[in-house]
């Protein structure tokens, strides 16, 4: 159980998005203030929906034997609206670089958070303050499909309540994994982490959507084939 939910967690944790908007707030005038409010959004956000979510689970009994094609069914469902999340992701990206269909504006802005523009993201970070740094963590870090998958794997296992304690806390740690090691590192070495972040930038926002569908898809792969497993089995 711990290992598949910290599977999932790490799958959850790569998130182009959080880390763009980590280098921008570590880049900022009060990087460590406007950092840690960022880092205590995400925290916060990812609490609450994995308390929601584990709590909703355990609810319906998923963890008891009697309940095998629920809980089997929840997975495959996840599986594939994975998988069907990554095949609409990589349709977009193709569809925006077709010049025959993008704007021919370049100062129109994209709602797109994997790119610079003037989206709810892009607002919040042109003018780094700790409550819009605050807001956005708890924006970005909304449950994706490979966290709630994590919270299943967790809230379906027949586990001590001490132990899914434990693993909910590791899962949280690790979601968030891609917020407090750039802050870490900044801490250690600031000018080497401002100047790997800036050159990452670039990279990460022309290829932060295939790289998102990439870990869509490693989810749903995993998900559909263990809940057709446990459904066929």
């Amino acid at each position: 159980m711990l290992a598949q939910a910290s599977g999932f967690a790490v799958l959850a944790a790569l998130s182009p998005t959080a880390l763009l908007v980590i280098a921008v707030y570590l880049g900022s005038a009060q990087p460590r203030r406007t950092g840690a409010y960022y880092l205590a959004g995400a925290v916060l956000m990812t609490i609450i929906t994995g308390v929601i979510v584990y709590v909703a689970l355990r609810a319906g009994g998923l963890s008891r034997p009697s309940e095998r094609q629920p809980r089997y069914g929840l997975r495959l469902g996840l599986g594939v609206l994975a998988l069907a999340a990554s095949a609409f992701m990589i349709a977009r990206r193709a569809r925006s670089a077709d010049p025959g269909k993008g704007s021919a504006d370049p100062d129109k802005g994209s709602a797109d958070p994997d790119k610079p523009g003037k989206g709810i993201l892009s607002r919040m970070t042109a003018s780094p303050s700790p409550g819009t740094a605050f807001a956005a963590g708890v924006l970005v870090f909304t449950p994706s499909v490979s966290f709630i998958a994590a919270i299943q794997a967790i809230a379906t296992a027949k586990a001590s309540i001490e132990l899914s304690v434990l693993a909910l806390a590791i899962v949280v740690v690790l979601n968030v994994l891609l917020v407090w090691l750039p802050i870490l590192a900044h801490l250690v070495v600031p000018d080497w982490t401002s100047r790997t972040l800036t050159a990452f930038n670039g990279w990460l926002r022309a290829h932060g959507r295939i790289l998102a569908a990439i870990v869509l898809v490693a989810a749903g792969a995993v998900l559909t084939v263990n809940g057709l497993t446990g459904l066929l089995g």
